[in-house]
């Protein structure tokens, strides 16, 4: 796939995307908006890709928004992302939804934009000189792209309150306190480790990452009662499936199991 603003590669089951715009230390234009869209849509339909890694070239993940071509195109009401496309925010804006996990991994300069796609993904992990701010408040907006969601539910209200209310910056160390990250390395070690723990997932069965997600998200976002109602209809769907056989002979046969995605 060419794409003017991302890198995009195939590897072991791994989409791995690539933020590219190092010389706007990532910002994201129009453009770039719409490719990651488009990314993100490959990705949720190759069914030989089964976890995404996610990264920024260069010393930055991304500066945030590019507000002069981004915030006519906001107040005017426009989508930011292309109709049917899935929306990388995880907002659902487009009538299609991510099924599929996501290993973010962020280092310097991680703002607006760059927190909330990282709020959204499954598995996060920063470099130990990474910077975060929602600075929204200070241009007179607000942040759109789902951290007013995710900050406090992740964070606590206090902490979200704090930060995205001054638009402060704060560092590696306040974000795996707060529950933002999992892991904090060092900047030379990052991307290597993120792309292992998308490798894992990968080797994972898909169709159970899936579902074992789905779950999740169904009890968070809709309750535990409601996610109690599907989970045995989830598992039961699993357990007829081609992976589900495999799973359980290579068990057996103490062996690697090799997953088909069926």
């Amino acid at each position: 796939m060419q794409l003017q603003t991302l890198t995009t590669e195939k590897s072991d089951h791994v989409f791995s995307v690539g933020l590219n715009r190092a010389r706007k230390t990532n910002a994201f234009n129009l453009q770039m908006l719409w490719d990651l869209a488009e990314a993100f849509t490959e990705y949720e339909d190759d069914d030989d890709s089964w976890c995404m890694f996610l990264f920024g070239h260069g010393d930055n993940f991304t500066g945030g928004l590019d507000l002069a071509e981004v915030g006519p195109a906001v107040a005017s009401g426009k989508a930011l992302f292309p109709e049917h496309s899935i929306d990388p925010l995880d907002m659902n804006t487009s009538g299609r939804r991510r099924s599929k996990p996501v290993v973010c991994a962020v280092q310097g300069w991680c703002i607006t934009i760059g927190v909330e796609l990282l709020l959204a993904s499954d598995i996060r992990l920063c470099a130990d000189d990474t910077k975060f701010s929602q600075l929204e408040v200070g241009r007179g907006i607000m942040p759109f792209g789902g951290a007013t969601l995710r900050f406090p539910h992740m964070a606590g209200w206090g902490n979200a309150m704090r930060w995205m209310l001054t638009g402060a910056a704060f560092d590696a160390k306040e974000a795996f306190r707060m529950g933002l990250v999992a892991e904090v390395l060092a900047a030379d070690q990052l991307h290597r480790r993120a792309f292992e723990l998308a490798r894992e997932v990968a080797q994972q069965a898909p169709l159970a990452v899936r579902a074992t997600r789905h779950s999740s998200l169904v009890a968070m976002e809709q309750g535990w009662d409601q996610a109690r109602i599907s989970l045995l209809q989830e598992a039961r769907k699993l357990m007829g499936t081609e992976d589900a056989a495999e799973g359980v002979r290579s068990f057996m046969e103490r062996r690697k199991a090799e997953f088909k995605g069926r």
